[in-house]
């Protein structure tokens, strides 16, 4: 009896002893848990703080590239109508073209202004100069009007209506259109954008 006694104690205690390393554990991976969520959180949060102001930064690059862009000069270079590059029948189209050149440093009328003021020399003729850049600015495209007018048509007429009927094919045409003035101007000033106004198949 006696040992029966002695087998169901030590039972009882080794018992004791498992269920106490096992609840053990259990606290140890509950904590360790809880300090690898909280550690995993804060890395997370770290990194979305991250991406959000890298994102910031390349907002406020891409507003400054807008800005930049709209500081060009709208040249019109008038309507055209020419005959398309179509086999089967004669296709026309009209369409109205406009270009955005850049800016030079002098264009502004501000630094014109500044250098007017400084140079003491009392000349009457530069003040009214700097009031309206953009007549400055036609007067220096006009040189270059024929030749940029003869890029237009020469590109346009060589596309079929299927293909400037495309939003792609027009973009192209823009492009490429785009590349032929900047030639011409040899570095004078940049084309930044070309646009199509009225646009008309027949």
């Amino acid at each position: 009896m006696a040992e029966n006694e002695q087998e169901d104690s030590k039972k009882q205690e080794n018992t004791k002893i498992l269920i106490m390393i096992i609840a053990s554990m259990v606290i140890m991976f509950i904590v360790f848990a809880g300090v690898n969520y909280v550690i995993m959180e804060n890395l997370i949060s770290q990194k979305i703080g991250a991406i959000q102001t890298s994102s910031e930064e390349i907002g406020e690059e891409e507003e400054g590239d807008e800005d930049e862009i709209q500081k060009g000069i709208i040249v019109d270079l008038g309507d055209f109508i020419l005959n398309l590059c179509d086999e089967n029948a004669k296709k026309y189209l009209k369409v109205n073209v406009a270009i955005e050149v850049s800016r030079k440093d002098t264009d502004f009328p501000k630094e014109e202004e500044n250098k007017g003021g400084s140079g003491h020399g009392g000349h009457g003729e530069s003040a009214p100069a700097p009031a309206d850049p953009l007549a400055a600015i036609q007067t220096e495209m006009n040189q270059y009007k024929p030749a940029i007018r003869d890029a237009v048509i020469t590109n346009l007429s060589s596309k079929t209506s299927a293909e400037l009927a495309t939003a792609a094919g027009k973009e192209l045409a823009k492009e490429q259109i785009m590349n032929d003035i900047n030639s011409i101007l040899s570095g004078e000033r940049e084309v930044l954008r070309v646009s199509f106004g009225q646009f008309i198949i027949q």
